[in-house]
């Protein structure tokens, strides 16, 4: 099915994960597709795994100065842009009397600024039907004291997709967001914790959720897929939840 046919894709934080399942699914769907990341080795396997017309790009996603450069470059290499997935975010388990500024600055920047300067610095760029998907986390809705920061920068990303949606809309432009649970993905063995110790941690969240496992990116793709599309035109604002009812709890 070719629903993006002609439409340019670009995926923030795409080179592994959500992102890249994503972007594998909205090419597959037919659309022009750019991702980014800073991991070189995720960047290689991005370029194989999407093949040589896609723009893979090492982009910082929390440097507005690179900010406006991928958007530059996307924006002259295609011509327009479509869809906008704002995946791109960090998450470091500290608690709360150990977290230094530059750790809050660094989350922040990341999670919630880099994702605000894409769009402002994407808008010349944007068609008229355009479609904003930002990647929020349950954690914005629910107490997490070692993720303190983490959680407040999602949090805030659920209002910017709000307040966006209002903002943008005049101008044919669909702000939504995708809140996701635990994911089977990478991030997970990303913070330092050695794999003896996490993977009994991350084997008891699974047990906690009502579904009794952790989710996989190819189900969280197929939701950005249909918040990118026509399908989902009368959506503004709203932030779908993929938590296997983990939130409900």
């Amino acid at each position: 099915m070719n629903k993006f046919a002609g439409k340019t894709a670009l995926v923030v934080g795409g080179s592994s994960g959500i992102g890249l399942a994503s972007a594998s699914l909205l090419k597959q769907q037919g659309a022009r597709l750019a991702v980014t990341g800073r991991d070189p080795e995720h960047l290689a396997h991005a370029q194989r795994e999407l093949g040589d017309d896609t723009l893979v790009i090492d982009s910082d996603a929390g440097n507005l100065e690179q900010i406006t450069a991928l958007m530059t470059r996307v924006g002259n290499h295609f011509g327009r842009l479509d869809i906008l997935f704002l995946n791109a975010g960090i998450w470091k388990p500290v608690a709360i009397e150990d977290i230094s500024e530059a750790q809050f600055d660094e989350t922040m920047n990341v999670n919630f600024k880099g994702a605000f300067f894409a769009i402002q610095k994407a808008l010349p760029w944007f068609s008229e039907q355009a479609s904003v998907i930002i990647h929020t986390s349950v954690h914005n809705r629910k107490g997490s004291p070692n993720y303190s920061i983490y959680a407040a920068s999602k949090a805030a990303l659920r209002s910017l997709t709000q307040s966006m949606g209002l903002a943008l809309i005049g101008r044919g432009i669909r702000v939504n967001a995708i809140c996701t649970g635990p994911i089977d993905t990478p991030m997970f063995y990303r913070g330092g914790i050695p794999a003896d110790v996490i993977q009994p941690r991350l084997d008891a969240l699974a047990q906690k959720s009502p579904i009794k496992r952790f989710g996989h990116v190819e189900e969280v793709a197929k939701v950005v897929s249909f918040l990118a599309s026509d399908d989902a035109s009368y959506l503004i604002g709203e932030e779908i939840v993929i938590d296997g009812g983990l939130s409900l709890l």
